[in-house]
């Protein structure tokens, strides 16, 4: 399915001059950051040839889309929170602080179109005992957004090419984990060398990781 701007134009024309796409990568991994990618546009009619769900194309594809997404949109941001976050408040927390990051970098928005079901960048409301919760723009929920939307289809590109360099460049410490190929998932060869080795510093300790007979 053809990614198009018919969800951005629909916001455009209910009066929201600048609309934030954003997706996640790295959500279900077990290790390293998540990390979300936010693209924001004003009113348009075209974007990059070959703009897909970045988990439709090659590395290659993705690669060579970095540039050309440079003239979509008006701006871009990735943001990331590390395993240590994750740990400390939860996948949903982690990928909220991660968007949040994103969008401050890059200015207000009127509103946001998110990839999926589950609206995880509006933050609950906040009880007598927390502050005050940190606001997000109006969200809307776009179910397989990635392969719908222009806007989201370029934040999966840029958060996806960059959080596969940071696994790349965290297998050159722990070569023995293949993550610059599993890229931090549950591959065998990954789950194998933490029961081996146990979990190192970028490994999601509060995820159920397999038992390790000794650690690193």
């Amino acid at each position: 399915m053809a990614v198009s701007l018919a969800y951005e134009i629909a916001l455009w024309e209910a009066g929201a001059g600048t609309v934030a796409g954003i997706d996640e990568v790295g959500r279900g991994a077990l290790a390293g950051p998540v990390s979300v990618g936010v693209v924001v546009v004003s009113r348009c009619g075209a974007w990059p040839t070959g703009l897909a769900d970045s988990k439709e194309l090659t590395r290659a594809a993705r690669e060579a889309l970095i540039e050309p997404l440079q003239g979509f949109g008006i701006a871009r941001a990735i943001g990331h929170s590390t395993a240590d976050e994750i740990d400390a408040v939860g996948i949903i927390g982690a990928l909220r602080r991660a968007a949040l990051r994103a969008l401050a970098s890059v200015g207000p928005v009127d509103a946001v179109l998110l990839d999926g079901k589950h609206d995880w960048l509006t933050a609950p409301p906040a009880t007598l005992l927390d502050d005050e919760p940190e606001p997000a723009p109006p969200v809307t929920m776009v179910i397989k957004g990635d392969t719908l939307c222009a806007s989201i289809a370029a934040a999966s590109v840029l958060a996806k090419v960059e959080r596969d360099a940071i696994m790349r460049e965290a297998h050159t410490t722990h070569p023995e984990y293949g993550w610059d190929g599993n890229k931090g998932y549950g591959a065998e060869a990954h789950l194998n060398a933490i029961r081996a080795l146990g979990p190192t510093m970028l490994h999601r300790r509060s995820w159920s990781l397999p038992v390790a007979e000794h650690a690193v």
